[in-house]
């Protein structure tokens, strides 16, 4: 897949010239300086071992927030292999060298490592970036807060980051505290507990309790559906996954891995949903291959999908197996020919891919195809070869064909002129919001406003984006912006929840009634303008 995406970037690269009347679009940030970032727990030096916890939850947070801000974090899992490879243990607090060794194994761009210490109830925690191809670290980052403030300090430092590593990044750090205040420290750190604890009864039990003080709380949601999947519990697994709200950052892995867990139960129809939602976001191979076998397996033609995961992957055998076991159950014993051939030229010892081989060599000898009910998915044979399953979310993967992807299309809008890639920007902003993503939304209106800065739409972005990190006063001063540019009822639902959090209904109701003129069937509006009612005000 990341051949396939390369691919694609070079071809825009070669053939993209710009648009007339277009200025040129800033470089992706690929390619102004590289983005794959290494974070390492940082080292405790408080003395207290009851605060290990804090030095992995610094890697976590900050793997989270820089992933949204356009960086390719190395993931937990990933760097704990690269330890296992070196022969390194998991908990080890290492030296520049071993440092510098565990970064080239994975082929990092950056380090980032510190530590922190107390004084009274005070954490501070010092930053360090190492500038892997310079061989140069940074000047470092500091930042100090009260430790029941420790989710604000690690937002805080993970944006000061994000800006050395970018100095024209532009979200807010409102934004980035924001991120998570919805989330308890006491759950934060079961949850963070839970990801390092060993023992799976532990894990659990850490788990259950962070998800409990923080229901809202979803990457302890999916931490928590990981760990029933490890222990094949597959129906409490697939449970806890469709916790998780599908516009969560996190819906893709907790959707696939509901679909393998529905799909181990025998629940194919629901599995095959789950996949299919992923692939309309991301439609990598293995996401369309799994979507093909859970159809395959209650009835349905799998092989639209199995040869779009041949098409985007033609050098894993397992699909080339796929498509030919779905094309044989069909008939089409010269397309199954075909696909079982390149199987075996791949995995030539595979010998369950030699068996069907033969079945189809003799299908074709007898010219007498398999007969098969395809609405029952039931022939004429005893033991019918099925489709192979793909079992791993490789994260890593996921995020680099969509972080590819994004250039690509960053690439595409840099022919546009400049304020058709304003409306672009601006769209995108919207749908991230729509999915919760508000450090990525904030970009996009960011960069809409910085190429149009008359873009009603991307002023009323930003003041949704304020709103929500509780910045009243500027999500005002964006509002009112967007409205002088062109009356809206986004900007107008703005005022109106400000004006009635600030216990002014009559102001409330004006906001409203100004969206219904616009939008007299806007469902937001007539919520809102039932809830300023309900506090006695009429709408004028």
């Amino acid at each position: 897949m990341r051949l396939l995406v390369s691919a694609l970037l070079l071809v825009f690269l070669c053939v993209s010239a710009p648009a007339q009347n277009s200025a040129p679009a800033a470089a992706p940030p690929s390619a102004r300086n590289g983005r794959l970032l290494l974070v390492m727990p940082f080292e405790n030096l408080t003395s207290q071992q009851n605060l290990d916890w804090v030095g992995e939850s610094v890697s976590e947070v900050l793997n989270q927030r820089l992933a949204s801000a356009g960086f390719l974090p190395i993931t937990r899992t990933d760097r704990l292999y690269a330890l296992d490879h070196l022969g390194l243990p998991q908990n080890f607090q290492p030296s520049r060298a071993s440092m510098l060794r565990l970064a080239q194994t994975l082929d990092a761009d950056y380090v980032i490592y510190g530590s922190y210490s107390m004084s009274g109830n005070s954490l501070t925690a010092t930053a360090h970036i190492l500038d892997l191809p310079a061989l140069k670290v940074g000047q470092p980052i500091t930042q100090q807060a009260e430790l029941p403030h420790l989710l604000g300090l690690l937002n805080s430092l993970a944006w000061r980051t994000a800006r050395q590593l970018d100095p024209t990044y532009s979200v807010a750090e409102e934004t980035f505290v924001a991120a998570n205040a919805n989330v308890r420290l006491d759950a934060f750190e079961n949850y963070i507990r839970g990801l390092v604890e060993a023992d799976p009864a532990e894990r659990l039990k850490h788990l259950k309790e962070s998800v409990r003080l923080s229901p809202e709380f979803y990457a302890a949601w999916l931490a928590l559906g990981r760990a029933y999947f490890a222990r094949q519990e597959y129906e409490l697994a697939a449970t806890t996954f469709a916790k998780l709200p599908r516009n969560d950052s996190h819906a893709l892995e907790a959707q696939f891995y509901r679909g393998l867990a529905l799909f181990y139960t025998g629940n194919y129809a629901k599995a095959e949903e789950s996949f299919a939602f992923v692939a309309t976001m991301l439609p990598l191979p293995e996401v369309v291959n799994n979507q093909g076998v859970a159809a395959s397996r209650h009835g349905r033609n799998g092989s639209p999908q199995f040869e779009q995961a041949v098409a985007v992957d033609p050098r894993d055998p397992d699909y080339h197996f796929n498509l030919a076991v779905s094309l044989r159950r069909r008939g089409d014993l010269a397309g199954a020919t075909r696909e079982i051939d390149l199987a075996l030229k791949l995995r030539p010892n595979d010998t369950e891919v030699q068996s069907v081989a033969a079945l189809i060599k003799t299908d074709s000898a007898h010219a007498t195809p398999v007969k098969t009910n395809v609405a029952l998915g039931e022939t004429d044979e005893p033991s019918e070869p099925l489709e192979r399953i793909k079992r791993g979310y490789n994260e890593a993967s996921f995020r680099q064909a969509a972080f590819e992807l994004q250039q690509v299309e960053e690439i595409r809008l840099s022919t546009l002129p400049l304020a058709e890639r304003s409306s672009a920007h601006a769209k995108q902003g919207t749908t991230y919001l729509n999915r919760g993503l508000i450090l990525e939304a904030e970009h996009e209106f960011q960069q809409a406003v910085q190429e149009d800065p008359s873009s009603a739409a991307a002023h009323a972005g930003l003041a949704q984006v304020r709103e929500h990190s509780g910045d009243a006063e500027d999500a005002r001063k964006e509002a009112q912006a967007s409205i002088a540019l062109h009356p809206n009822v986004t900007a107008y639902l703005v005022l109106g929840r400000l004006d009635l959090a600030a216990n002014q209904p009559a102001a409330a109701a004006d906001d409203v009634s100004r969206a219904l003129k616009l939008e007299p069937a806007n469902a937001d509006a007539r919520g809102l303008g039932q809830a300023i009612e309900a506090r006695g005000q009429k709408l004028p």
